[in-house]
């Protein structure tokens, strides 16, 4: 039978995956008091796991990193290896949205060292994906392309498609930024491929956005063009963020192919 944490915890999941986040706040702070009430340490780790878990998408960073602290140091004193690992993963997710590049590849490293140990392959994937985002941030692109192939094996060996195609867009962001235009777009070109097999229509255009780059840089803009248009259609369907700012893009692109056809030959 479920405790009363357990259940709050499961309705503050429920709210947290339809995006409530102050409803699953609430939940989760009242396990916590029951948690600290009752004393039972891997059920307090749990609670505040997902406490910190709703600060750092809530933007909420310094809570979300007491949290995690705190996490991380019931998880040494249980002597729980994976517990730690995700709780040292979490706080370098949070030191690399803060742009703390070392502080967040210290984390992720130290984390390798404990999946090696416990054999969470699985994990490891996701880690080298985000070692390469630190790398690509800070420029360290040979890096950046070396952990993502690193990740493609690893993910590949575990059957996650998805982290294999999220791996080599972005392989593809590291190639774009060292000016590999054609090198980014096979590789999107794979991730696309992945994408469309799985029927993932926002890991699709994804790869269709890093792929309009890429032929932008090399100056094919009816190709772009045709590229972005896709992407937009998903801005739609989706009613996603960017769908403003994609739109503008492709006006300009179009008008730049609109003023290149009209100029003598």
């Amino acid at each position: 039978m479920e405790s009363s944490s357990q259940q709050l915890n499961r309705q503050g999941n429920a709210y947290f995956s339809r995006g409530d986040y102050a409803s699953a706040y609430q939940h989760y702070a009242r396990a916590l008091k029951v948690d600290r009430q009752h004393g039972d340490q891997r059920a307090l780790a749990a609670t505040l796991g997902n406490l910190g878990n709703i600060c750092a998408v809530s933007d909420r960073q310094p809570e979300a990193r007491q949290y995690y602290q705190e996490v991380l140091d019931l998880h040494r004193n249980l002597g729980d290896d994976r517990g730690i690992s995700i709780t040292l993963v979490n706080l370098g997710n949070l030191c690399a949205d803060n742009k703390e590049w070392e502080r967040a590849r210290a984390h992720y490293f130290e984390a390798l060292d404990l999946m090696d140990r416990i054999g969470d392959v699985a994990s490891k994937a996701l880690v080298y994906l985000d070692l390469g985002y630190v790398a690509k941030e800070t420029d360290q692109l040979d890096d950046a392309i070396a952990h993502c192939k690193q990740s493609v094996i690893l993910a590949q060996r575990m059957g996650q498609d998805t982290t294999v195609a999220d791996a080599f867009r972005m392989t593809a962001r590291s190639y774009l930024k060292g000016h590999r235009y054609e090198d980014a777009i096979d590789v999107c070109k794979t991730s696309l491929a992945i994408a469309h097999r799985l029927k993932d229509e926002l890991r699709m255009a994804s790869a269709w956005f890093l792929m309009t780059e890429g032929y932008e840089r090399e100056g094919n803009l009816e190709k772009a063009a045709d590229l972005l248009e896709r992407v937009v259609k998903i801005d739609e369907k989706f009613d996603l963020p960017k769908l403003a700012a994609n739109r503008a893009r492709l006006k300009d692109i179009r008008e730049r192919l609109s003023n290149a056809a009209s100029q003598p030959e």
